[in-house]
């Protein structure tokens, strides 16, 4: 019977609850009433009956309220129970139909009758059991639920048994798995080295042969090589072993796997000593059909020497070297090992062999070309010039370096006027600590995700993410926000930095935990007793030779990661910068009072008619970012200039930083043939290039402080075009403002739309001129005080330049005149006449007068030279109206302190002097071609005047335009009185380095533009007249010249159509490769943008016929260049006491060459002596020999 139901219904129920009268004691809990059951016939009286209703009434009540207390104390959630407010019963009899229930007898009392169990009672049991049930049965499904889906977040176990395809291999290796007694574990490598694969059918030899033979890695290849070896990088070998298995086991993806990813994984195993996880490896080898090579048995050899494996192991493992045709001795020569591996590999050999001994390490080749023949003889008493400083000072320098490379970023103030904004920068410092703790969160994430991607058997990220820990990629992404410019930066590029600069300081990282920190200072010390002033050496050296007779040559450093991985990996973190990132509507609002917004977006842009993703920092935060006036820059370590000497160049991958990585020879990102190109060359060919850029390395500078202060005085003002110093962008023009009226022709319209975009063009520049500008005198600012070197590397031609990018001598007129030698000279009894001659010279003026004749126009002008250093920006400003006005000014002080000095030659200069060459181009040219015409007119022939190639081919121009004019042609009438030296200036300059017709056309007419009473109607004729005349006259004054660039053209032009990259070696023996190939594109998938990028410098693609031909005869003469600067390098730094001579600083901006005002007289005789030298080479006649070798297959 329901309750409802009994007691007449609900009605009843609730008359009885309202009938009671006082409220009675609350029910004891866990009071259970008697069981009611079908109504019978009674024979109590009416009284008696109204009791006992009452009674059972009662009873009712206190099961709902023990009830209602079960329900809530247990808390089910599938339940909800209201508040019930129930009336009490009286505790006392009496009238008014109050009543008192009766006790319940006690259990166990005596008489006490039996208590009756009710079917409320057995309900309520009923409900409980079913309940408790329920919740059991529902704790047990969450308990499973949460097994499973721990089970699919845990990663499953590394799988290192390999599934190998064929059965004699899969039988040995379950054999060896089974552990069985006549298969010990030290005969497996033997059992598997003997194990010869099947015959592969003709289809698999012919897939075998492609895949061993294809030099270029497919870009998937590409990305899975570079997973396993950062996995090795990062300790994740296990994880790689893991890859490795399932593509193995994965017919279709071990078409993918080639034999160096096999090395990669047991070189891994075999430098943790895992016998067991090396054979697995082995067999797959075989499995894969591979033959291990001498790095697989250098793997396999190294190991059993770790773990002191049995002789008979080793012995078979020799054997089958032997049967594949591999030398043992090769393994200690072709192989590149450490010092630990080599012993470690030694120890495995001289158990079976204890006679074996390694070969000798070769002694110390020598370069034999003649042109370096007097460089590297030892045929009589030499010396090399020594730093100005101590011992105790370079090693002070060298900590100092140490300590800035291991930090990898270096903190410098901002010269840029600050104001006092103690708000903005709060707000901006604490949202960065928000920022810094969302990409720590962000970047865990991506990592766990990543890692449970890699443990299903697919090449992630994960181990490249593993490069850095998570702080310091947080450090890098907060430095790469900060860096960002207001108008945004393309995808390609931050992702290309981001990599790149993780690449970097992992390895960094790497050198100091493997001890190759303290290895390095223990060597440097010892090689700064070569530099220092208060130390000597038992033996003149050379620099690198000095530090190769210090220790034995270093381990060639892991090599960068593919371009596509790279480009990956740093996508991937800008996504998470992207993301994580975000700041309030309103920064100056309290925290949570306002929604949140990115700080960076990603968006599409339109660049030379491509779409293309860029990262956009939202206004907001530029605001700030400029508010808050920060007074801190941040720089990479390898953009800032060395505080202590740098390290020699020894090979291809082994010089300048004293940690961080740095190419020999500079390149395009993800180029590849020219690390190649030198990695194969005899170490000795490269000596000349080597040792020429570790003295241009050592050379020591300082900063120019009084040209400094000038420069920031107007820096922090309003700049000044005029001299070199932008403007801030207030200087900016504005666009118009206003909105047009509706009926505004169009023509306005679009006059309009090109006023903004003009604007913002010139806004776009300035911005770009002055963060430059900012970044050079900061550094600057920073360096004031300090000494510090510039270390130096090449490009393909072999053309040198300092390695930071934004503070050094190759810059600008202003970049030139803040610098100045570390070392000074005292100018002698010349030295203050070269000064005066290099003022002169800078200035622009007298260029086709005498030496003599520059001296005298100096001393007529010292008035105001002396002016120019007193008052340089209040006086006569005679220094703003030169060429080059900030290094003359920076002259002129220097000129105006040696001349108050009671002896000028006693005073000690510090200033650069320059000697310049003329046309340097055309002068290799009339070189080669014995040209004495053209030779004369660059002055390669002695002559009383100096000879201006310019205003000599403007004069040749000039009468041709007279006899065309006599003849009555239009044009060359209209272009009386305006030829002149400036107007073809720049067409003679750039036409030994390939400039075409059409591009000098381009370049005459812009210069035509200038006058302002030309014709601007007949511009293009006029120019096209006129180029064509340019180069009639160089063919008259250069008859040799076009002849020479007309055979190289042509050479490169049938190299490249059969399908080669031009090739040559320099006299100096640097090879050579231009990098112009078919642009091919390459597509890096997912993320928030697939990037797609051209590259034309794949060498797998055919190369491009046009610029390998046009490219051919200027390279060709940069790198003749580059060889006589190198020459006239290594020649002043050595010193001949048999000729009185000595050794000289010496730098040079590739074909201009600078020392002290002392030593000009000596540079002048050797850079003259080697050119003559060098252009006594049959140049040509071995270019052409070369070139028949290289690429005639069957030479006649």
């Amino acid at each position: 019977m329901s309750v409802l139901r009994w007691g007449c219904g609900a009605g009843g129920l609730g008359r009885v609850l309202r009938s009671c009268g006082r409220r009675g004691l609350p029910a004891e809990e866990g009071t259970l009433g008697v069981g009611l059951g079908p109504r019978r016939s009674s024979s109590a009286s009416p009284r008696e009956q109204d009791l006992r209703k009452d009674w059972g009434h009662a009873e009712l009540l206190e099961v709902l309220e023990a009830r209602v207390r079960q329900l809530q104390a247990e808390s089910v959630s599938e339940v909800t129970v209201n508040k019930v407010d129930v009336a009490r019963l009286p505790e006392s009899g009496g009238g008014g139909g109050s009543f008192q229930p009766p006790r319940k007898a006690q259990v166990g009392a005596k008489g006490a009758a039996p208590q009756p169990s009710g079917r409320w009672a057995e309900k309520l049991d009923k409900e409980k059991q079913t309940l408790q049930k329920r919740k059991q049965q529902l704790e047990m499904k969450l308990q499973v639920q949460a097994q499973r889906l721990s089970q699919k977040l845990k990663p499953k176990p590394l799988k290192m048994e390999p599934q190998l395809v064929r059965r004699q291999l899969a039988d040995s290796l379950q054999c060896w798995a089974q552990g069985t007694p006549e298969s010990p574990s030290e005969e497996q490598l033997a059992q598997a080295l003997q194990k010869v694969p099947q015959k592969l059918s003709p289809k698999e030899e012919q897939a075998l042969a492609d895949r061993e033979v294809e030099a270029q890695l497919t870009g998937q290849q590409q990305k899975l090589l570079a997973f396993f070896e950062c996995c090795l990088l990062t300790d994740n070998l296990r994880l790689a072993h893991h890859v490795l298995v399932a593509h193995h086991g994965n017919p279709h993806k071990q078409q993918l796997l080639t034999l160096a990813m096999y090395n990669t994984i047991m070189l891994g195993w075999a430098r943790q000593g895992s016998f067991k996880e090396l054979v697995y490896v082995f067999i797959m080898v075989k499995d894969a059909g591979f033959s291990p090579d001498l790095l697989s048995y250098a793997a396999a050899l190294q190991c059993m020497g770790r773990l002191d494996q049995h002789a008979r192991t080793i012995q078979r493992c020799l054997e089958q070297m032997a049967q594949d045709g591999l030398q043992l001795q090769d393994l200690f020569t072709a192989v590149p090992l450490s010092e630990e591996e080599r012993a470690a590999l030694l120890r495995a050999i001289v158990k079976v062999q204890p006679t074996f001994s390694p070969p000798p390490r070769s002694p110390p080749q020598v370069n034999t070309s003649v042109l370096l023949r007097e460089i590297y003889a030892k045929d009589g008493p030499v010396s090399y010039p020594k730093l100005h400083l101590p011992l105790k000072t370079l090693q002070g320098l060298f900590q100092q370096q140490l300590h800035m490379e291991l930090t990898t970023s270096v903190y410098v103030e901002s010269v840029e006027k600050a104001a006092v904004l103690t708000k903005e920068r709060k707000t901006l410092k604490n949202l960065r600590v928000q920022w810094e703790a969302a990409l720590h969160r962000a970047l865990q994430e991506t990592k766990a995700s990543l890692a449970r991607q890699a443990h299903k058997g697919r090449p992630t990220l994960y181990p490249f993410m593993c490069l850095l820990s998570e702080r310091e990629f947080v450090q890098l992404l907060m430095q790469t926000l900060q860096a960002l410019p207001a108008q945004g930066e393309s995808l390609v590029c931050v992702a290309q930095e981001l990599g790149r600069r993780a690449f970097s300081r992992h390895m960094v990282q790497k050198q100091q935990l493997n001890n190759q920190v303290q290895a390095l200072e223990q060597r440097y010390t010892q090689y700064l007793h070569l530099l220092a002033s208060d130390t000597q050496v038992a033996e003149p050296h050379l620099p690198r030779q000095y530090w190769e007779a210090l220790g034995p040559p270093e381990v060639p450093q892991e090599k960068s990661f593919p371009l596509p991985v790279l480009l990956q990996l740093g996508r991937q973190l800008a996504e998470v910068l992207v993301q994580a990132v975000q700041m309030p509507r309103s920064p100056a609002s309290p925290p949570g009072s306002c929604g949140l917004i990115p700080v960076l977006y990603h968006v599409y842009s339109f660049r030379s008619f491509r779409q293309i993703g860029i990262l956009k920092p939202h206004p907001a935060y530029m605001q700030l970012l400029a508010t808050a006036a920060e007074p801190t820059l941040t720089f990479e370590t390898v953009d800032v200039p060395m505080l202590c000497p740098p390290l020699p160049w020894t090979s291809p991958h082994s010089g300048a930083f004293l940690l961080s990585p740095t190419k020999l020879m500079r390149s395009v990102e993800g180029t590849t043939q020219h690390q190649q190109l030198l990695e194969c060359c005899p170490p000795a060919e490269l000596h000349g290039a080597l040792d020429t850029l570790t003295q241009l390395g050592n050379c020591a500078w300082r900063v120019n402080g009084h040209v400094l202060d000038l420069v920031l005085e107007l820096f922090r003002d309003k700049g000044c075009s005029r001299l070199g110093v932008p403007p801030p962008p207030s200087e900016a023009p504005r666009p118009p403002e206003g909105r047009l009226p509706r009926d505004t022709p169009p023509a306005q319209k679009a006059e309009l739309r090109r006023e903004l975009a003009r604007c913002l063009k010139v806004a776009r520049e300035m911005h770009s001129l002055r963060t430059d500008a900012l970044y050079r005198l900061s550094l600057a600012q920073h360096l004031r005080h300090r000494i510090f070197w510039l270390p130096h590397n090449m490009d393909f031609r072999g053309r040198t330049y300092p390695c930071p990018p934004h503070f050094n001598h190759l810059g600008s007129d202003l970049a030139r005149a803040l610098l100045e030698f570390a070392e000074g000279r005292p100018l002698g009894p010349h030295g203050l006449d070269w000064l005066k001659i290099h003022l002169v010279n800078l200035t622009g003026l007298k260029k086709r007068e005498s030496l003599r004749a520059r001296l005298a126009f100096a001393n007529e002008v010292m008035e105001d030279i002396l002016d120019s250093a007193d008052q340089p920006l209040a006086g006569r400003k005679w220094w703003m109206e030169a060429d080059e006005p900030w290094q003359a000014l920076a002259c002129c002080m220097e000129i105006a302190r040696a001349v108050r000095t009671p002896d000028p030659a006693t005073y000690i200069s510090h200033l650069p002097v320059h000697q310049d060459g003329s046309c340097n181009g055309l002068q290799h040219y009339a070189a080669l071609g014995r040209d004495s015409v053209g030779a004369a007119s660059v002055n390669l022939m002695p002559l009383d005047l100096p000879q201006d190639v310019y205003s000599g081919v403007a004069a040749q121009v000039e009468v041709f335009r007279r006899q065309d004019a006599d003849q009555g042609l239009q044009v060359a009438q209209v272009l009386e009185g305006f030829i002149n030296r400036k107007v073809v200036k720049q067409t003679v300059m750039t036409v030994v380095y390939g400039v075409t017709r059409y591009g000098g056309r381009l370049q005459i007419e812009k210069r035509l533009r200038e006058f302002s009473d030309f014709p601007q109607d007949l511009l293009w004729e006029a120019s096209n007249y006129l180029v064509r005349q340019v180069f009639n006259s160089l063919q008259e004054m250069f008859s040799s010249t076009r002849a020479i660039q007309h055979w190289l053209t042509e050479s490169a032009r049938l190299i490249s159509q059969a399908g080669s990259a031009v090739e040559w070696v320099t006299p100096l023996g640097i090879p050579v490769i231009q990098p112009y190939h078919q642009e091919a594109k390459f597509m890096v998938k997912g993320g928030i943008q697939s990037i797609t990028c051209s590259k034309a410098w794949d060498s797998s693609q055919k190369p491009n016929t046009q610029k390998q031909k046009n490219g051919f005869p200027p390279n060709f003469i940069h790198s003749l260049d580059s060889s006589h600067m190198m020459l006239t390098a290594l020649h002043c730094y050595r010193s001949m006491p048999l000729c009185c001579r000595k050794g000289l600083t010496f730098v040079s901006v590739h074909d201009c060459f600078w020392t002290h005002a002392a030593d000009i007289a000596i540079m002048n005789q050797v850079c003259r002596e080697q050119f003559v030298r060098l252009h006594s080479q049959p140049i040509l006649q071995d270019l052409s020999a070369f070139l028949v070798k290289r690429f005639c297959s069957s030479p006649r």
